[in-house]
């Protein structure tokens, strides 16, 4: 069977891949299997992507990276569901991230 790709899937159809990401993950991690443990996680971060409206991610902004506290990235440009840009830490590469990984700033 083909399987489908998270870009023709609807909003129910990504959140039960997501569930099922999560429970495949959560298994993976008690048996050790630390590789696979990554692999789905890193699936369900792109297909909770595509939940999410990538215009509300604006390049020029500031975002922290989801998982690595007080790490934070700034978008370039969008281009579909990847966000890419900057880590602020120094590191020069750009590279491409999962609009799932960032958070917005808290405004204080």
């Amino acid at each position: 069977m083909q399987e489908k790709r998270y870009s023709a899937m609807n909003q129910y159809e990504l959140q039960q891949e997501i569930a099922s990401l999560k429970e495949k993950a959560r298994k993976a991690e008690q048996m050790g299997m630390l590789n696979e443990f990554a692999v789905l996680e890193r699936k369900a971060v792109m297909a909770k992507s595509y939940l999410l409206n990538p215009d509300e991610f604006i390049p020029g902004e500031m975002y922290q990276i989801e998982g690595d506290p007080g790490v934070y990235f700034k978008i370039d440009y969008m281009n579909g569901v990847f966000a890419w840009g900057f880590r602020l830490s120094g590191n020069t590469e750009q590279e491409a991230l999962p609009i799932a990984m960032l958070k917005k700033l808290e405004r204080g």
